[in-house]
C-alpha cells in the first residue's frame, strides 16, 4: 500500500511537472506571438501619412538700380501669382522603438518630423523692366525663394499641419490599442501612455 501511494505521488508530480513545462511553453509562445503581432502592426503602420492642400499667393516683386552717379534709376517690377500644391507627410517607417519582453513594454523613442513639400506654379503678370535693369535668372531665383518663404509661413499657420498631426496621432493610437489589448505597456520615451488622449498630449 505504501509503495502504491509513493508511486501515485511520483506519478502526480510527474504529471504536474509536465503540465507546468507545457504551460510555461505555451505562455512563452503566446508572449512571442504577441510581440510578433506588435512588431508586424508597427511595420504595417510604418507607412507614409500624407495630407495634401492647395495654396495661392500674390507677391509684388520690385527692384531698382541706380545709374550715372545715382542720377538715374532703372526699375523693374512684376506681380507674381503663385498656385501651389502642398503636402505634409510623416514617414512612419522612421519611428524608432524598443521591445522589452521581460516587462512587456514597447517604448517609442523617436517620432519623425513633418516633411513639407511645396510644388509652386509661378506666373508673372504686369511685368515691367527697364532697358538697363532687365529680369535675370538671379531675379527668378530670388522670387522663388520669396515665394517659398511666404508659403512656408502660411502653411505652418494653416490647418494643414494640424490635420496631418492628427493623422499621425491616430496611427499612434492604433499602436496603443493593440499593445493594451495584448497586456503590454506602451511608452513614449520616459512617459507611460495610459490612454489614447495621453498620446495627443505628448505629441502636441
Amino acid at each position: 500500500m505504501r509503495n502504491f501511494l509513493l508511486g501515485a505521488l511520483l506519478a502526480a508530480l510527474l504529471v504536474f511537472g509536465i503540465k507546468y513545462f507545457i504551460d510555461q511553453s505555451h505562455q512563452r509562445k503566446t508572449e512571442l506571438q504577441s510581440s510578433d503581432l506588435i512588431l508586424d502592426h508597427i511595420q504595417n503602420v510604418g507607412k507614409l501619412v500624407v495630407t495634401e492642400g492647395h495654396f495661392s499667393e500674390v507677391i509684388t516683386y520690385k527692384d531698382a538700380k541706380k545709374l550715372y552717379l545715382d542720377m538715374l534709376t532703372a526699375r523693374k517690377k512684376a506681380i507674381v501669382v503663385v498656385n501651389a500644391d502642398v503636402s505634409v507627410s510623416y514617414d512612419l517607417s522612421k519611428i524608432k522603438h524598443t521591445l522589452d519582453h521581460e516587462t512587456k513594454t514597447v517604448t517609442i523613442t523617436q517620432i519623425p518630423e513633418a516633411e513639407i513639400k511645396i510644388n509652386p506654379d509661378i506666373q508673372y503678370h504686369d511685368l515691367q523692366e527697364d532697358f538697363f535693369n532687365k529680369f535675370s535668372p538671379e531675379d527668378h531665383n530670388l522670387i522663388k525663394k520669396k515665394v517659398s518663404n511666404q508659403l512656408d509661413k502660411k502653411i505652418k499657420k494653416s490647418t494643414l499641419v494640424k490635420n496631418s498631426k492628427n493623422r499621425l496621432i491616430s496611427e499612434l493610437q492604433k499602436i496603443y490599442i493593440l499593445t493594451s489589448s495584448l497586456g503590454w505597456t506602451l511608452k513614449y520615451n520616459n512617459s507611460v501612455i495610459e490612454s489614447s488622449n495621453t498620446i495627443e498630449t505628448l505629441i502636441q
